[in-house]
């Protein structure tokens, strides 16, 4: 499954030049230019905050932060950091690099269909997300390398290894928080090792790592200013420290979406050269709009469980599914979605091409080629060429709705049996062992399958 891109392979070949051209997109304007910018100059600045022993946050949580992110973003930044801001560009777009062609890996293998894809199909995921892959390198965020550790830590879980799985959850959460969403799915799938992993990990990446390079008794008050400044603040401007996107049209969260559409917020407030402009259907305050976002969470959260197979019921397919259906939840339930965290619709949009390439049934096929194609048409409305106000409604939001309601069809409708890959009753699918793959086609065990792009 895992191989390195090849000189042999046309798309191999795209895919390091588009690599080459998006690390020129960050290296050139600082050699040649007036300097990179985006978040690029922040996330050296943290690193040397840490080199020089200064300090990351004011002591007032109320005051501005510059630097958003949990202690541990910034420690992992601050050795490359001590080299120069070139070698710190660089090292991010390798990271990215490597991130995005590991993505495809993972999420054509953990399809469950049990088929090599051909090499365009294999790529038709990446060519989807592209614009939010540009997104990665160009501002320097870490949501790709966020992707590729979750995905890797459902492979491990997958592979029997649930101690390593918790501990890439831990990781990615303590970098960017978000990623907490997988507690409760591995709570409710009973995924115990996994949970624990998770817990200890998260532990020792908070407050084991940090305490040699900060202090422990500082690395503890940092943190303490983090989470009142980020996560413990709320209130009718905005809240996590950048009210300014919280209720703006860069935020398509459930929460952001829920509020302009119940209140009459500002969604250019982003932009005050910009004239004010309203989408609420209805006009409540503030603390109804809340109840709302939890009823309509709740509701989600339920439907989902509700749609989730029984243990004995997992197949290789469902299970491919319900995580598709999970890394959508996660994208939406972050209260803070700007347009490049919906590259985590990778995976779901790639178990949905499989479906639309090897489901038995034509019309099935058919039915989710459609699905992905009126999901792409809604992606394709945060294009520049586009006025924002569609953005503000939530069209990117629109379209995880409607790659999870693709899925949650798959789950209800899988093929007739002796035509899916069939997990024994008696076995927890997650836990099956890698050497082998089921049959599409009679259900019975064939050798392991690897899936490569080539």
């Amino acid at each position: 499954m895992l191989k390195y891109p090849s000189l042999r392979a046309p798309l191999d070949i795209l895919f390091l030049v588009c690599c080459i051209l998006l690390t020129a997109d960050v290296l050139v304007p600082e050699i040649f230019g007036s300097g990179k910018t985006k978040d690029y100059p922040l996330w050296f600045w943290a690193g040397h905050q840490i080199l020089q022993g200064k300090d990351l946050y004011p002591s007032d949580p109320k005051e501005y932060f510059e630097f958003i992110y949990p202690p541990l973003s910034a420690i992992l930044l601050a050795i490359p950091s001590y080299f120069g801001k070139i070698p710190l560009y660089l090292l991010l777009s390798v990271m990215n690099a490597a991130a995005w062609w590991m993505t495809a890996q993972f999420s054509n293998a953990m399809t469950g269909a049990g088929r090599i894809p051909s090499p365009w199909l294999f790529a038709l995921p990446a060519f989807v997300t592209v614009s939010f892959v540009f997104d990665m390198f160009d501002l320097g965020q870490p949501n790709l390398v966020l992707l590729v550790m979750m995905l890797y830590g459902f492979w491990l879980l997958q592979h029997e290894r649930p101690w390593m799985a918790g501990s890439m959850f831990a990781l990615a959460t303590a970098i960017k928080v978000f990623p907490v969403a997988v507690f409760p799915y591995l709570v409710w799938r009973r995924k115990w090792k996994a949970v624990a992993g998770m817990v200890v990990f998260l532990g020792i990446f908070l407050f084991v790592v940090p305490a040699p390079v900060r202090g422990y008794q500082r690395n503890v008050s940092e943190l303490k200013t983090w989470y009142q400044g980020m996560v413990g603040s709320s209130s009718e401007q905005g809240f996590g420290q950048r009210a300014e996107q919280n209720w703006s049209w860069v935020n398509q969260s459930i929460i952001a979406v829920t509020h302009r559409l119940t209140r009459p917020v500002n969604y250019n407030q982003d932009n005050p050269a910009k004239p004010p402009q309203f989408m609420n259907l209805v006009d409540i305050d503030f603390k109804t709009a809340n109840w709302i976002v939890v009823a309509i969470s709740l509701a989600i959260g339920l439907g989902f469980i509700a749609v989730l197979p029984a243990r004995s019921r997992i197949t290789r397919l469902s299970e491919a599914e319900e995580l598709g259906i999970l890394f959508c939840l996660m994208t939406v339930a972050s209260p803070l979605a700007r347009q490049y965290y919906f590259l985590w619709l990778f995976f779901p949009v790639t178990v949905l091409i499989h479906r639309a390439a090897y489901d038995l049934r034509s019309r099935v096929r058919s039915g989710t080629w459609t699905v992905l194609a009126i999901a792409g048409l809604l992606m394709c409305l945060s294009l520049p060429v586009f006025p924002h106000d569609l953005q503000a409604y939530g069209n990117n939001l629109a379209a995880t709705a409607v790659i999870a309601g693709g899925l949650v069809w798959h789950i209800l409708h899988p093929v007739a049996d002796g035509t899916v890959h069939v997990v024994s009753s008696g076995a927890n699918p997650s836990s099956a062992s890698s050497s082998n793959v089921l049959s599409s086609t009679t259900g019975k065990l064939q050798p392991d399958t690897q899936i490569s792009p080539s």
